[in-house]
């Protein structure tokens, strides 16, 4: 394989991702315990060339617990008993993690509220108010 693309702009090495094959708890029967055919991905978040300061902040955010302190994401993959489609589904889920995360969130406008709706709610408390006040018993 060569490499990892992301998206048009990213791009990741093949040097930049370590895989490890692991036993897989899944199906497998007898084979299972003799076979490691999940797929640990490691990709080193700190050191990637091919990521942006901001992008490595979001990512690192939006990973949580996939990151260790030494900065290395890491993706475990093994719902399927082949070793290859393992391998496949741990490469994109690192790619849907780092395009999601090349997304920029758009920033919050802070806005009021029009002068209208402020008048129309103020009305509507007074309504209620008042609906309240009559129910009460007089006053003698």
């Amino acid at each position: 394989m060569s490499g990892l693309q992301v998206n048009e702009t990213i791009k990741l090495g093949e040097d930049e991702l370590e895989e490890r094959f692991i036993h897989s708890p899944g199906p497998g029967g007898q084979h299972v315990n003799k076979a490691a055919t999940g797929v640990q991905l490691r990709f080193n978040l700190r050191q990637s060339p091919a990521l942006s300061e901001a992008l490595r902040e979001r990512l690192t955010l939006l990973a949580g617990k996939r990151v260790n302190k030494d900065g290395i994401l890491i993706i475990e993959a093994h719902r399927y008993r082949s070793l290859d489609r393992n391998r496949h589904e741990a490469r994109q889920r690192l790619a849907r993690l780092i395009h999601q995360a090349s997304i920029i969130p758009k920033q919050r406008v802070k806005s009021r509220p029009p002068h209208s709706a402020i008048v129309k709610r103020l009305e509507r408390k007074r309504r209620h108010s008042q609906k309240k006040q009559h129910r009460k018993p007089p006053d003698y």
